[in-house]
């Protein structure tokens, strides 16, 4: 995770470096520092907390210099304090280092490098590297990165100055992202687009292996090995205005409300006079229409899109689909059949346990499709073909308009592939386009019921456990309104298959314990039905997301919100509004940070 930013030019490096940390802080929050070279000279100031802290301490400084990194940490080696927060300096205050990533032999290093007479100040891996590139240190810094490189093990995206080379910035890239931002007398870095694109929206992709040299008026790549390699900009479109929260008190309730017109442009950009088309999905010529088994592998929410993935395309495409944890995929001792795919999912694509699921796959021959958010990230470049969910920037931690893009895309892949292998008619693909068409209207709709939910948000912000249950299609629903629940508020939920209440969790229930219950029209209604009752012959608190005009549960609901009635395959993108409101305003009531909550980071980029 941890944000990377880095400056070459003549503006104002503090503000730069300290706005660019603001826009990278939902990668980390723990802890945040700069490193200025000034005439020569290397300064630094670092603070645990988030970004406003370090912006207190430097205060009203004017921080002159012309070249500075920075960095927000997510901790892995060490607790967050002052000690451990990067950037992390030589003794001598001759180089100073900011790291994303993890150096897995770090503890071997640091013994070599202790033996030499280095003494450590903190905890991290992050100081191995800091002395390492000291101690290699001759002619120049690039030359000192590119000698350590070959020593390391692990992931990590590494940003370098020095005083003994004070007019350039280093990088290395292995596992972790670094973007170079392109301008005119000045050059910029970042572990994101977001933290550039105010500058610039012309952009170098690092690779993994690559080393940069940045300059303010040139840049130049090398491979671990040293040879100068030609690598072409990229013209990034997003647009920076998408990362200010427009009159809303949080991103999270920004994103959420964008979700209509992500639902629209995701139509526009996919169905073209009433056909499906996907215009990346056969780079390297992926050939689809062979495919006898699609294994999706995908992490936390985009996991939760995953196991919606597997109902459709078994039901429309007559697929064979599995599902796994991205973190468990990579273990297994993977068999196939020969006409077999790998379907990654991410919202940042550089999700790190999902792209070495995709290395693992490809090094034994299994085509990879990626759906996923950010272009020109790594999973979309490492992928056979890509399906761009088109969420637009997400800056809160807790997806949410991502979630509904991925539902959306899935489901039209879902009728892509069920058309292209004759299990699904042109008449039976049309109606539900047209019941697609609908869905915003019908989310706008869900949107003015955030009142009511505000008065349930009000009536159960002080339980410390939730349940959350649903069938078919809605399961997984109710994993993501747990999960979100979780993320945002601290408070302790549970998603279940709701059939499986019988098997354990109905012992929990009781008058304090309030179950949130997903029950939209579906082939399953009946039997949710049955599972409501269940919760109510036992006391429990039911929080009932249902049809509209659906009376029959009135009288088993405690709490009711109605959603308009669409096809099933599309309910859980209209269950999702009201699962997010819902967290979202019992973390408000709590004094929760809805967008930046502890311990957590948007991109998890370390495994």
């Amino acid at each position: 995770m941890c944000g990377i930013v880095g400056y070459v030019g003549d503006r104002d490096i503090t503000s730069i470096l300290l706005v660019g940390l603001e826009r990278l802080s939902y990668r980390g929050y723990d802890s945040s520092g700069i490193a200025v070279l000034s005439e020569g000279e290397l300064s630094v100031w670092k603070k645990a907390g988030k970004i406003h802290e370090l912006s207190k301490l430097v205060g009203n400084m004017k921080v002159q210099g012309t070249i500075g990194i920075g960095h927000t940490r997510w901790a892995t080696h060490g607790i967050p304090d002052e000690i451990n927060a990067h950037p992390h300096v030589s003794h001598e205050k001759k180089v100073a280092v900011v790291h994303n990533g993890i150096i897995e032999n770090y503890a071997s290093l640091k013994e070599e490098l202790s033996q030499k007479g280095y003494f450590f100040r903190s905890q991290t891996d992050t100081e191995v590297l800091t002395y390492l590139i000291d101690d290699c240190f001759e002619h120049s810094l690039e030359e000192a990165v590119l000698k350590v490189v070959p020593c390391l093990k692990g992931s990590y995206a590494i940003a370098v100055i020095s005083e003994s080379d004070p007019e350039k910035i280093v990088i290395a890239r292995q596992g972790s992202p670094l973007i170079v931002g392109l301008s005119k007398n000045e050059n910029y870095i970042s572990s994101d687009i977001n933290a550039l694109l105010s500058h610039t929206k012309d952009m170098i992709f690092l690779e993994n292996n690559e080393v940069g040299v940045i300059q303010k008026d040139t840049v130049s790549f090398f491979d671990f090995k040293g040879t100068v390699l030609e690598k072409k900009p990229h013209h990034v479109s997003w647009d920076p205005i998408s990362a200010e929260k427009s009159g809303f008190d949080h991103f999270m309730l920004k994103e959420i409300y964008e979700q209509p017109s992500v639902i629209r442009n995701i139509i526009t950009k996919y169905v073209k006079e009433g056909r499906i088309c996907f215009p990346h999905i056969h780079r390297n010529q992926l050939d689809l229409s062979s495919v006898n088994r699609i294994i999706i592998q995908a992490c936390g929410t985009s996991w939760h899109a995953g196991l919606m993935a597997k109902y459709l395309i078994e039901n429309y495409a007559r697929i064979i689909t599995e599902v796994d944890i991205s973190s468990e995929f990579r273990y297994r001792k993977m068999i196939t059949q020969g006409n077999d795919l790998v379907m990654a999912i991410s919202q940042s694509g550089e999700t790190a346990d999902t792209l070495a699921c995709i290395r693992e796959a490809k090094s034994k021959f299994f085509p990879v499709l990626s759906l996923v958010n950010v272009k020109n990230s790594t999973m979309d470049r490492e992928s056979d073909g890509v399906i761009y969910t088109h969420a637009g920037q997400e800056v809160g931690v807790a997806s949410t308009k991502n979630f509904v893009a991925q539902l959306i895309s899935i489901f039209l892949f879902t009728l892509y592939l069920a058309e292209m292998r004759g299990c699904l008619s042109k008449e039976e693909s049309d109606m539900m386009l047209s019941e697609l068409h609908k869905l915003p209207e019908y989310l706008e709709q869900v949107l003015l019921k955030r009142d009511q939910i505000i008065a349930i948000a009000d009536k159960y912000a002080g339980s410390r456990e939730f349940l959350f249950i649903g069938r078919g299609l809605n399961y997984p629903s109710a994993l993501e309104g747990a999960l979100k629940l979780k993320e945002i508020s601290y408070i302790h939920a549970t998603g279940y298959a709701a059939g499986e209440l019988k098997h354990g969790p109905i012992a929990l229930i009781d008058e304090k314990l309030p179950i949130v219950c997903i029950a939209p029209d579906s082939e399953t209604y009946e039997k949710m039905v049955s599972n409501i009752q269940e919760v109510k012959a036992r006391k429990g608190k039911t929080i009932i997301i249902a049809t509209e005009n659906d009376a029959h549960l009135l009288k088993f609901a405690d709490d009711i919100i109605f959603i308009p009635k669409v096809i099933e395959e599309l309910s859980p993108i209209l269950v999702a509004v009201p699962l997010q409101i819902l967290a979202y305003e019992i973390a408000i009531r709590l004094g929760c940070d809805v967008d930046q909550p502890r311990n957590l980071a948007k991109s998890v980029t370390v495994e």
